[in-house]
């Protein structure tokens, strides 16, 4: 069952869009259009390529379903974290020493991407430095100790320090944790925001922008026989020269080969009223955007008028929680029991994409066709990078894309439809491991 507050034309019922900053609509696409390169998404990935590639100076039509921001990229937890992908030892006989040495540093170079995005077109993002990760375990803390080691190693150029439980305190006032690593290179932002505000930068540099327009059928060039895809609507359709496909985890539909190796999961969160200066204080003594290490983990941070936003409680069945206020009001009510007579205000879901190995696909699906899906849940960061690493390669810049092109991805088994509930297995799996 899908949960009306998460699943309609218009943006989900959020604490992000009470208070957008940018609240433009653009046209729904009717009649035949021309352009040099087509992207099809109005997420972070989408706007982004089309932001960078303007920039370049090409011709670009951007065609969204629904309306910019509406799927992850305007409902996430809105946090921002370095780094790209996960376990990226995994693809070591894959792209070599090298590769994985130069996704590295992509981890670093995309939060300053946003950053310089947002200094660049002054986005008003609510844009805040500032992150911690929570140890649950010693396991996780003999992790952190690796993490500080490697950071140094790699010249890693932003404070991080390891914190002990006596001195958790000092980040969140909870006593759930055992320790923490800050990470004052990472940080926090209003999305919706953001990725509204980059749409905005994009439109005044010449993107023609189409919401309301769900893409019907995709013919591309090979198949026509032509040098032009087509990327058609319900009301028109748009002839390109290259194409960029952003559907994430909405890409069903598109691509079969795309839609194979992602699957939706959804993820929630909720929003308190605001809260006391002191109360806010007691919470986030820093006002950092915090996340814990298990399976079911949780991921709060402040916004700017101190609500405590409050995200978790991932799920893999297609199904959305009936209330997702008493799914994961207990969640918070166990880390800050004092918040027990504070009122939710807002409570919103969505879809993120995953893939089987936890990396984001970014490639070329064939000579004039690039794609990025599959985030898994860490994509406010690495979809600007995406965004980046294409653009660059349409362009002829630099051959970053082969990086993440030849990282072999696995296709789910089974139909749209039997996906789902095998994730769900795994994960159960997983859980179970995390909790013994």
């Amino acid at each position: 069952m899908l949960n009306p507050r998460t699943h309609s034309k218009e943006h989900a019922d959020s604490y992000y869009a009470a208070t957008r900053a940018y609240a433009i609509e653009y046209p729904e696409l009717e009649g035949q259009h021309d352009t040099d390169i087509c992207v099809i998404g109005g997420g972070f990935s989408g706007v982004n390529t089309a932001l960078e590639l303007a920039e370049r100076g090409f011709k670009i039509t951007l065609i969204e379903a629904y309306r910019i921001g509406w799927g992850a990229s305007g409902r996430n937890g809105g946090q921002l974290i370095r780094g790209i992908g996960h376990g990226l030892e995994q693809f070591r006989n894959q792209i070599g020493d090298e590769g994985i040495n130069n996704i590295h540093q992509m981890g670093f170079e995309a939060v300053e991407i946003v950053k310089e995005r947002v200094k660049k077109y002054d986005i008003q993002c609510d844009l805040k430095m500032g992150y911690c990760d929570l140890a649950n375990k010693p396991r996780h803390m003999r992790e952190f100790e690796e993490e500080l080691e490697w950071l140094d190693k790699m010249g890693y150029p932003y404070e991080s320090r390891l914190l002990q439980k006596d001195e958790m305190q000092q980040v969140v006032g909870s006593d759930f944790y055992i320790g923490g690593l800050t990470d004052m290179g990472s940080g926090h932002v209003h999305p919706l925001n953001l990725v509204t505000g980059e749409a905005a930068a994009a439109a005044n540099l010449g993107v023609t922008i189409f919401e309301q327009s769900p893409v019907t059928d995709i013919e591309y060039a090979h198949e026509r026989n032509s040098d032009q895809h087509k990327i058609s609507t319900k009301k028109g359709y748009v002839t390109a020269n290259q194409l960029v496909i952003c559907g994430n985890a909405y890409v069903a539909g598109l691509d079969k080969e795309l839609e194979g190796t992602v699957l939706p999961a959804g993820s929630y969160v909720i929003a308190t009223e605001p809260l006391s200066e002191e109360i806010a204080n007691k919470v986030l003594p820093q006002d950092m955007a915090v996340c814990d290490q298990r399976v079911d983990l949780d991921y709060y941070r402040l916004s700017a008028d101190r609500r405590l936003l409050f995200g978790g409680l991932c799920t893999y069945s297609g199904r959305d929680p009936k209330s997702i206020i008493d799914a994961l009001r207990p969640n918070m009510d166990r880390v800050f029991p004092y918040l027990k007579d504070v009122k939710i205000d807002f409570q919103w879901g969505g879809m993120i994409g995953i893939g089987a190995n936890r990396f984001p696909q970014v490639g070329r699906l064939h000579p004039s066709v690039y794609y990025a899906q599959a985030y898994s849940g860490h994509g406010v960061n690495a979809t600007h990078m995406a965004a980046k690493i294409i653009a660059e390669a349409i362009n002829d810049e630099t051959n970053r894309i082969n990086d993440y092109d030849k990282i072999k991805h696995m296709r789910f088994p089974g139909g749209r439809h039997f996906r789902s509930p095998m994730l769900a297995v795994g994960m159960l799996y997983h859980r179970f491991k995390d909790l013994f």
